[in-house]
Formats: structure tokens, sequence, C-alpha cells
């Protein structure tokens, strides 16, 4: 796809985004995770995180960022959680025992990825990088 074309497709999702439907919401979040390392993507996936009107949006759209298991989706993930509050944090967290309670080798390299993320953050991004970290170390995977 051109670049040309995933800004439009990023485009759209982030008008989707803003409806008043929540399941409008949710398939944005999950649809627009595909898209964490575009630019324009990052401040609305964090927004859809941080949804006021509906939890099933924040943990639809961060368990679709913490399936792509790389650094843009978990930098999204963990810019979210330095401004959640404890509901919104909660159901992040449901997504990461979700994604990760699973596979020992999945958390691992989630774990590694956060700690070089947190090096090279800022102040806010480094605490939602250390919750998200917290989060991980405490699951015993299923699986190794």
């Amino acid at each position: 796809m051109s670049d040309e074309a995933r800004r439009a497709v990023v485009a759209a999702l982030i008008k989707l985004a803003g409806s008043p439907d929540y399941r409008e919401r949710v398939d944005a979040g999950r649809h627009l995770a595909n898209f964490a390392e575009v630019g324009e993507a990052k401040e609305p996936l964090r927004g859809l995180m941080l949804d006021a009107g509906d939890t099933a949006v924040t943990r639809a759209t961060a368990e679709a960022l913490l399936r792509r298991q790389d650094p843009a989706g978990l930098a999204v993930v963990a810019s979210a959680l330095a401004a959640a509050d404890p509901r919104h944090a909660d159901w992040i967290h449901t997504a990461v025992l979700d994604v990760f309670g699973t596979l020992a080798g999945d958390r691992a390299a989630a774990v590694r990825a956060c700690e070089a993320l947190g090096r090279d953050a800022d102040e806010g991004a480094r605490q939602g990088t250390g919750r998200l970290t917290a989060m991980l170390a405490e699951i015993d995977p299923v699986a190794g």
C-alpha cells in the first residue's frame, strides 16, 4: 500500500474514532492500531485508550496495539498508561493479561522492548513504560 493510501486510511479511521457510537470507536481502535507507527495515528490511539464514554473502546484498542508485539504498539500503550485513571488502567491491564498471559517468550520480548523504550523516552513516557513493565512482570505465562 502506498504512503498516500495509508494516510487516507488513517484519516478515515481517525474520523471514525470521533464517532458518538462506541461500536464505531471500538472498530476505529482495532483497525487504527495497525497503523501505530504512522505519526498521525498515535494521539488518536491514545485518546481511544482513554475513551471517556466506554471502556470497551479502551480494552479493544489496547489489545489490538499489544497484539502487534512491537515497539510502536507498546509505546502508544505506555503513553496512555502515563495518563490513565485507575479505571482505564485496569482495562489496559486486562488487555496486557489477555495478550501476554500465554507464552513466556512473548512476555519476555515485551519486557525487553519496554526497557528499551524507557531508556529513550521522556519522563511521561518513562512513567507509562514503567507501569506497563510492572504489569508484564507480574504475569506468569501458561506456556514457555
